[in-house]
């Protein structure tokens, strides 16, 4: 079974419409025209749409014949919230999932609707978590998959993975961060980069927890298009995703700490400086006295007629200094 959709250079959308039978444990794949006619007849199926180019996009959805034009719309055109729709003959649910992108990530939009009898997936280009779901779907579908309702815990099981490895590369970066400001040297990017890093563990957070009610919707309202049987198993995935919304709040935590703590440790050296500066001041303070005394420019002044007066002013410059290097360390400030 193939993990992508095939390229589609022709037409703006590639499609890919199987029918699950669950009954038998087989699935066999339908041509998109007969789509509608196949739930017509009763039998459930998956479509995977994959929007390449959004000119022409609509046009080739609503050969499909079973999701409104607003809803359709609102896929190709709107902003990627996370968000749950619910419809008389239909919901729809949009999630976002995340790509990394060397130290950063973006989001990926899919569109999920359900209806009775199929469930469409709709996506611009390839989105990592559905390339998932449709490598690995196919073992839980044979082993014990009673209705379409399984595909939505394939997608939010996939999803939930994917905000996990997204959540283990934040905390990598927190890490290689805390090492970076124990160092003696600090380059003046690691602030770029804590900066940088705070903005998105605080977009993540974003993800989460719109995310988080979505799924506590699903898991607890009941739905004709969302089987009882599958709702304990969302349920459970609704305590996952609060756990990384924990864990990156300890994250966050963790890198304003260390920033906190190297700025009390320059403030720390800093502190030793001025404390030796003032330590050379308070010596060179009465040596500077006594320069700015016989450096006047009077012609009476006693002293400078000593025989040794300059042997005494020294005399007197290390009295001054001995003294006040003795009272200092009395006082343990040098």
């Amino acid at each position: 079974m193939e993990a992508s959709l095939p390229p589609s250079a022709d037409s703006p959308v590639a499609l890919r419409v199987v029918a699950l039978d669950f009954a038998t444990k087989t699935e066999r794949e339908l041509v998109a025209d007969d789509a509608s006619a196949a739930v017509a007849r009763g039998e459930s199926i998956w479509v995977d749409a994959r929007v390449d180019r959004v000119e022409g996009a609509l046009a080739e959805l609503q050969r499909l014949g079973l999701v409104s034009d607003d809803i359709l719309q609102d896929a190709l055109h709107t902003e990627p919230l996370t968000r749950i729709a619910r419809f008389p003959d239909c919901i729809h649910l949009v999630v976002s999932g995340c790509r990394p992108r060397g130290q950063a990530f973006d989001l990926e939009r899919l569109d999920v609707v359900m209806g009775k009898g199929y469930l469409l997936t709709l996506h611009r280009g390839s989105v990592l978590f559905v390339s998932a779901v449709r490598r690995d779907y196919l073992a839980d579908f044979e082993r014990h998959a009673q209705s379409l309702s399984f595909l939505v815990f394939e997608l939010w099981d996939h999803l939930v993975e994917n905000y996990l490895e997204v959540q283990k590369l934040m905390e990598e970066r927190v890490e290689r961060l805390q090492t970076a400001l124990r160092r003696e040297q600090i380059d003046d990017g690691v602030f770029a980069a804590i900066s940088e890093l705070g903005a998105d563990l605080l977009h993540f957070r974003k993800i989460l927890l719109p995310a988080r009610a979505v799924l506590t919707d699903l898991a607890t309202r009941k739905s004709i298009f969302v089987s009882e049987a599958t709702q304990p198993f969302l349920a459970n995935m609704v305590g996952t995703v609060e756990h990384v919304l924990q864990d990156m709040l300890v994250d966050r935590d963790i890198l304003s700490e260390s920033l906190d703590l190297y700025m009390s440790l320059v403030s720390h050296r800093t502190n030793e400086v001025m404390k030796r500066l003032t330590v050379v001041s308070v010596i060179f303070l009465p040596l500077t006295f006594l320069v700015g005394l016989y450096g006047m420019n009077f012609d009476r002044l006693p002293e400078l007629h000593w025989d040794y007066g300059y042997a005494y002013f020294w005399l007197a410059v290390l009295v001054i200094v001995g003294g006040l290097v003795v009272f200092l360390r009395r006082h343990r400030l040098l």
